[in-house]
């Protein structure tokens, strides 16, 4: 879920965002891929994450004569019975027989299946959608603002600092004329380079002087 592209999805530019493809989908193909692959082959459940897709690849091909349609219409043959009847008490998010492939492909439709015979493997891949234009778009105007606007801190800040050096007495009002923004902005800058033990205010507000620190 790490590896997926957040989606804002309406929600606010500092939210955290969706993943672009549903939780349950990966719920269901994994715990699927657990209960019903063949455990007689010698190898490992895999999941391998791409650009544009994301597959899970289970040992073992489809038993019998189940086919690729089959189980999209929500047919199932049990492979390992012990192993279902131990999810159907609790141990996996199982939801029951035949119906976490339905679920998978109501939550995401885009997703294809491929039975491997000659492989002995079944592969479910999750097709990924590209992030569309307008998203780039979107996403690139923010990183410009939000660059602009640091680029644009950091010229005020340094001019706050050289006024106060050339004119410790100088005024709030004063600097806010001169550098071209409001006063409120002024403050918030000159809050947070106090904090930052920039300057630091000598004497009351009327009559003292600003020291800038070397």
């Amino acid at each position: 879920m790490r590896n997926l592209h957040k989606v804002q999805s309406g929600q606010g530019v500092n939210s955290p965002g969706i993943p672009e493809i549903p939780q349950s989908v990966f719920e269901e193909l994994l715990v699927n891929a657990l209960i019903h692959r063949d455990y007689l082959v010698n190898a490992t459940i895999r999941l391998f994450i791409f650009d544009d897709r994301i597959e899970i690849i289970s040992p073992g091909h489809l038993p019998n004569n189940l086919t690729v349609e089959k189980i999209r219409s929500g047919i199932s043959n049990i492979r390992n019975p012990i192993l279902v009847s131990y999810a159907a008490k609790g141990l996996l998010p199982y939801k029951g027989l035949g119906s976490g492939i339905k679920r998978a492909l109501e939550d995401w439709p885009d997703i294809s299946f491929t039975d491997d015979r000659e492989g002995s493997m079944f592969i479910a891949t999750v097709h990924r959608k590209e992030l569309d234009d307008t998203r780039l778009a979107e996403k690139t105007s923010q990183k410009s603002t939000q660059k602009s606007t640091q680029k644009s801190t950091q010229k005020s800040t340094q001019k706050i600092i050289e006024l106060m050096q050339n004119d410790p007495t100088i005024t709030i009002a004063d600097l806010a004329l001169r550098i071209g923004i409001t006063e409120w902005a002024i403050k918030k800058q000159i809050r947070k380079m106090k904090a930052q033990g920039h300057i630091q205010r000598i004497g009351p507000d009327k009559g003292g002087r600003w020291q800038v620190a070397e």
